[in-house]
C-alpha cells in the first residue's frame, strides 16, 4: 500500500495503537494475528515508521516467509532468516552489523543458537533499544519454527540492552493452540511451551462499515465517479468489511470493467453484482486460497454442519478457533459464514465435480417460461427425480450426513444463476435449516430492479423427528423468511433421512394452501 498511489484507510487506525505502544514501552513480546490479506503487513510497516520517528527505538520489520522452504533444516532456515534481517537492517538503517557477523556466528553456534546470539550482540552494539516486527511467523515449519521461538525466548531475560526490547510476531492464526510437529523429537510441541513469554494476542479486525464508505468515497473524490444508490450498501453487505474483498470488488467494478472506467457513469448495483460473479468465476488468488482451506478436516467439521443448519456439530473449540482465525466464519455471535461472498464460494467449491456433471443436464431453456419468468416448480419437480437417481453416489462424499442433501440441491439450483438469476444463501449453525432466496428478472425487467423472489427452505427429517412436525415447523419458518424477503412464493424441501423409508414414501408434493404466502412442500 502506497498512500500516494492508493486509496487507503490509515493502518494504525485499525488497531488499538495506545495498547500496542504500551506493550512496546513495557518491553513485552506479543502476537498480532489476522486472516490473510487483511492489512497485517501494512499495519506493521506503519508501526515501524511511527516507532522510528520517535528516535526512541530502532524498529525493524522483517518477513520470515522465505524460511518456509527450509522446513526442518534448522541451519538453512537460520541462514535465510538472518539474511533477511541483515538485508532489511542495511536497507532501512544502513546498519551492516548483522550481515558482518551472521556467517561467523552461524558457524560458531549452529542453527539452534545463531539467531539468539546475533540479536543479543546487535542489541548490545546499539544505543537505542531494538524492536523487532516479525511477519509471516507461522509460515515456518516444524523444527525451524520451534528453534526460532525458543531462541527468541532464550534472550527474553536480557532485554532491553542485551536483546530486542519488544518483539511482535505476526501471522494468520492466534498461536496459543499451535501444535508444531518436531521431526527431531518425533512429537508435537505446543506453541506455549516453545514461546511462553507471550504477553498478549491481538487480532486485526475487518474494516468497519464507516471505513468501507470512506474508502469508496476516496474514489469518488479523486475521480468524480459516483456510486449509485444502494451500491455501497451492497459492497458492505457482500464483504462485511473483509479488506481484500472490498478492494477487489471496487477494483473490478471501477477499473477492470470497461463500462466502469467511464467516470461519467455511476457504479450501480448491476456492476457490483457482476464484479462479484467475475471474482468468483475467475477464482482470484484470495478465493482460490479459501478453496484450498476447504481440504482441511478441521475446516470441514465446522463448515458442513453450518451449511445444513445442523445442531449435530462435532467440532472442538480448537476447530472453531482455527476456522475463525482463517477468517471463514464470523468472530462474534452465532457460528455463521464471515460474509455472503464466502457463503456463495464455499458450496460452489465443495461441489465442483457435481457442477461439471450437471452442466450438460440442465439447460435454462426448459425451466424458463415463454415470457421469461422462472418455472421454479418445474425445476424442483425435476430435482426430485434427479435426487432419487443420484443421491447415493453424491451424499457420502461430503462427509456430513445432513449437509450432503443441501449441497446437492444448491448445486442443482446453481444453474439458475447461470441462467440469469441469483441465489442468496443464509445459513448458520443450529438453525435447523438453510434458507435460499432465488431472485429472477420479471418479464421485461432486470435482475437488479424489482426481481421476482422465491424462498427455498431446506430441512432434514431425522430419526427422532416426525414428518408432520417438521412440516409444521418448516412452514412457519418459510413463511417468516418470505415475509422478511417480500417473496411471492415459498418452497419447503424436506430430505427424509430416516432409515427404512422407501422412495415411494419419501417423494411427494403438497400444493400450497390458499392465502397470501403460497408454500409448496417437496418431499425427497
Amino acid at each position: 500500500m502506497v498512500p500516494e498511489r492508493h486509496y487507503y484507510i490509515p493502518p494504525l487506525s485499525r488497531i488499538n495503537l495506545e495498547e500496542v505502544l504500551e506493550l512496546v514501552d513495557d518491553m513485552r513480546y506479543f502476537i498480532l494475528h489476522a486472516p490473510r490479506q487483511t492489512g497485517k503487513t501494512s499495519t506493521l510497516l506503519a508501526l515501524a515508521d511511527k516507532l522510528n520517528a520517535t528516535a526512541k527505538f530502532r524498529c525493524l520489520y522483517v518477513n520470515f516467509e522465505p524460511g518456509q522452504t527450509a522446513r526442518d533444516d534448522v541451519p538453512e532456515a537460520m541462514r535465510v532468516l538472518l539474511g533477511q534481517i541483515a538485508d532489511r537492517a542495511e536497507t532501512r538503517f544502513g546498519d551492516e552489523f548483522v550481515g558482518d557477523v551472521m556467517l561467523k556466528l552461524l558457524d560458531r553456534h549452529g542453527g539452534h543458537g545463531a539467531l539468539n546470539v546475533t540479536l543479543a550482540q546487535w542489541a548490545r552494539a546499539r544505543q537505542q533499544p531494538l524492536v523487532l516486527l516479525i511477519d509471516e511467523i507461522d509460515t515456518l515449519v516444524g523444527d525451524s519454527l520451534i528453534s526460532v521461538l525458543r531462541q527468541l525466548r532464550a534472550g527474553y531475560d536480557q532485554r532491553p540492552l542485551g536483546f530486542p526490547q519488544s518483539i511482535i510476531l505476526c501471522g494468520v492464526r492466534d498461536p496459543r493452540d499451535y501444535r508444531i510437529f518436531s521431526s527431531s523429537l518425533g512429537e508435537n510441541v505446543t506453541w506455549g511451551s516453545a514461546f511462553n513469554i507471550k504477553a498478549e494476542s491481538l487480532r486485526l479486525g475487518d474494516l468497519t462499515e464507516a471505513e468501507v464508505r470512506s474508502l469508496l468515497g476516496q474514489h469518488t473524490s479523486e475521480s468524480g465517479q459516483e456510486f449509485a444508490p444502494g451500491a455501497v450498501d451492497r459492497i458492505w453487505h457482500l464483504t462485511q468489511g473483509q479488506p481484500w474483498l472490498v478492494n477487489a470488488l471496487a477494483l473490478q467494478a471501477c477499473f477492470k470493467d470497461k463500462a466502469g472506467r467511464d467516470r461519467s457513469r455511476p457504479i450501480g448495483l448491476a456492476a457490483v453484482e457482476q464484479a462479484k460473479e467475475t471474482l468468483i468465476l475467475n477464482r482470484v488468488t484470495h478465493l482460490d486460497q479459501l478453496a484450498n482451506q476447504l481440504r482441511d478436516q478441521r475446516v470441514l467439521r465446522v463448515i458442513l454442519p453450518m451449511i445444513a443448519g445442523s445442531d449435530d456439530a462435532r467440532f472442538s473449540p480448537r476447530d472453531l478457533e482455527y476456522v475463525r482465525d482463517l477468517g471463514l466464519v464470523a468472530v462474534s455471535g452465532p457460528v455463521r459464514m464471515a460474509n455472503p461472498i464466502y457463503a456463495e464460494v464455499i458450496p460452489r467449491e465443495l461441489t465442483l465435480t457435481q457442477q461439471a456433471v450437471l452442466e450438460s443436464l440442465i439447460s435454462p431453456a426448459w425451466y424458463v417460461l415463454k415470457d421469461g419468468s422462472l418455472d421454479l416448480p418445474k425445476l424442483l419437480e425435476a430435482f426430485q427425480g434427479y435426487f432419487r437417481e443420484n443421491s447415493e453416489s453424491w451424499l457420502e462424499r461430503y462427509g456430513h450426513r445432513e449437509a450432503g442433501p443441501h449441497l446437492v440441491l444448491q448445486t442443482y439450483l446453481h444453474r439458475v444463476v447461470n441462467g440469469g438469476g441469483r441465489i442468496i444463501r443464509e445459513y448458520a449453525l443450529a438453525r435447523g435449516r438453510s434458507d435460499l432466496l432465488i431472485e429472477w428478472p420479471r418479464p421485461g425487467g432486470t435482475l437488479h430492479a424489482n426481481p421476482s423472489k422465491h424462498v427455498v427452505e431446506c430441512k432434514v427429517v431425522g430419526e427422532r423427528s416426525g414428518l408432520e412436525r417438521v412440516i409444521r415447523e418448516g412452514l412457519r419458518q418459510t413463511e417468516s423468511y418470505m415475509d422478511l424477503c417480500s417473496a411471492e412464493s415459498g418452497h419447503l424441501v424436506l430430505f427424509d433421512m430416516r432409515p427404512g423409508r422407501t422412495w415411494k414414501e419419501r417423494i411427494f408434493t403438497r400444493s400450497p394452501e390458499p392465502g397470501p404466502a403460497p408454500i409448496t412442500v417437496w418431499g425427497m
